[in-house]
């Protein structure tokens, strides 16, 4: 049964536009080999890697190198000879390596010369002509109350052995898997004393014209239970998005002001995409929406990335206990501190891990994104035109238009033509429009926001 006799009633010719307009979403299906790729999410191996790198002691960058059983260098041979373990199933298209640049002291943290070394698994698309890069990961390091002691013992469970345990997991489920598009996993390092490794890889991407299209930060994500406020939640979990692009140009900045822009950046269209996505195929959990960067004058290792000028987001859990984060092993007044793996709620991380997996899947197959797309800007009137081209590679099946009030948060309406241009009875100085690309199975891109064109 094709996709799109079966995803939209009712179904409307308009005279004149020779395009098919679809009313409300009135139903969604998954993908079945994306749902079964999920179920081999494992819970029990995300506690198991967990604990593993908690026994590692300390994770912090300055941490020894050398020893065979402790700290950071330890912990990068072991993660990255997990990678190696999906080398087989990945039938050759599978690259891990160490990625290490040195350091040099700064005024911050980085107190003397030190290795910094990311952990890198490369999935290479299937296909040779499609050279878009997805990237997903979390950061390895781990601290103490104090950000520079580098001997104490730091477990870092869920800060951020939560992340890279999630990473480590979608590879071993999608390195058995055929994509088009590319996508890389990472373990970050340096994150503590500044977001050191994901800066090193956001450069890179940079100088070397990588077409980044979407990057996944996981940076806590198995603590359900507050402090304080004594919240407990496994049903929700947060992603956040920059609104105004940190690289944003003075060009940009037009467009968005006169466009009114400010709530959909290429970032915030990302977070409003896992929403969507991750609920259709993950069940009991709701992803939430937050709209700002990150917490409060802090920041994670998608940052780095919306600096260079790349689509980046970060999930994190609902609640966070700060007697967990960033604080030495101990009891105190009956209370007890330290980031251990007893406190994670595995089956809550598996949950957003399957996110992970359900929006990197389902972009991965999509098209690409349509180009220059534009609303037209000439004459008065109380419709609205858009228009845009083909994107490179794989040939759409056809376009989603998707449509919300002005102050509503999430698209309301979605409308579907296979042509290249659409003319809506609906003012465009009432509703805001994006445009995105899908394929005969469903899988879409990205939505992109329209550019005034005359």
């Amino acid at each position: 049964m094709k996709y799109f006799k079966t995803l939209f009633l009712p179904v409307v010719f308009l005279l004149g536009i020779h395009s098919i307009i679809c009313g409300q979403i009135t139903q969604q299906y998954r993908d079945v080999k994306i749902s079964e790729m999920i179920k081999e999410i494992s819970s029990a191996n995300l506690e198991s890697n967990v604990r593993k790198m908690v026994s590692f002691s300390t994770r912090h960058t300055f941490s020894t190198r050398t020893e065979k059983e402790k700290g950071i260098g330890t912990a990068c041979n072991w993660i990255k000879s997990e990678f190696e373990k999906y080398l087989k199933d990945s039938e050759g298209r599978l690259e891990v390596k160490l990625d290490s640049i040195y350091l040099e002291p700064d005024t911050r943290r980085i107190t003397r010369k030190v290795l910094l070394t990311n952990v890198v698994a490369t999935l290479k698309g299937t296909d040779p002509g499609d050279k878009r890069i997805f990237i997903v990961g979390g950061h390895l390091d781990s601290r103490n109350s104090e950000a520079n002691d580098s001997v104490g013992t730091a477990p870092g469970a869920n800060d951020d052995a939560s992340g890279v345990s999630a990473v480590l997991e979608l590879a071993r489920v999608m390195s058995k898997r055929n994509f088009p598009a590319t996508i890389i996993f990472v373990a970050f390092s340096g994150e503590e004393q500044g977001l050191n490794g994901s800066t090193f890889l956001a450069k890179k991407a940079k100088e070397q014209n990588w077409n980044v299209v979407a990057m996944l930060n996981n940076d806590m994500i198995g603590n359900t239970f507050s402090n304080e406020t004594l919240l407990k939640d496994n049903m929700q979990v947060r992603v956040f998005s920059e609104a105004i692009p940190s690289s944003e140009t003075d060009a940009q900045k037009n467009i968005r002001q006169s466009t009114n822009a400010e709530n959909d950046s290429p970032s915030r269209q990302l977070a409003r995409y896992i929403k969507e996505i991750g609920e259709l195929y993950v069940d009991q959990l709701e992803v939430k929406l937050i709209y700002r960067n990150d917490r409060v004058l802090r920041g994670g290792d998608h940052t780095p990335f919306n600096r260079q000028g790349f689509t980046a987001v970060r999930f994190c859990e609902m609640n966070e206990n700060y007697n967990y984060q960033h604080q030495n092993v101990r009891e105190e007044n009956g209370i007890k501190y330290g980031d251990l793996p007893e406190n994670i709620d595995f089956e809550y991380t598996r949950k957003i891990v399957s996110v992970n997996a359900s929006v990197l899947s389902n972009l991965a197959l999509a098209p690409g994104a349509p180009q220059n797309v534009g609303v037209v800007i000439s004459g008065l009137t109380n419709s609205t035109t858009l228009k845009w081209n083909i994107p490179q590679g794989k040939i759409p099946k056809g376009y989603f238009i998707l449509m919300r009030e002005t102050y509503k948060p999430l698209w309301e309406r979605i409308f579907f033509t296979d042509k290249t241009e659409i003319t809506l009875p609906y003012s465009k100085d009432n509703y805001f429009f994006a445009v995105q690309s899908v394929d005969e199975e469903g899988h879409k891109s990205l939505p992109v926001w329209p550019v005034p064109v005359r």
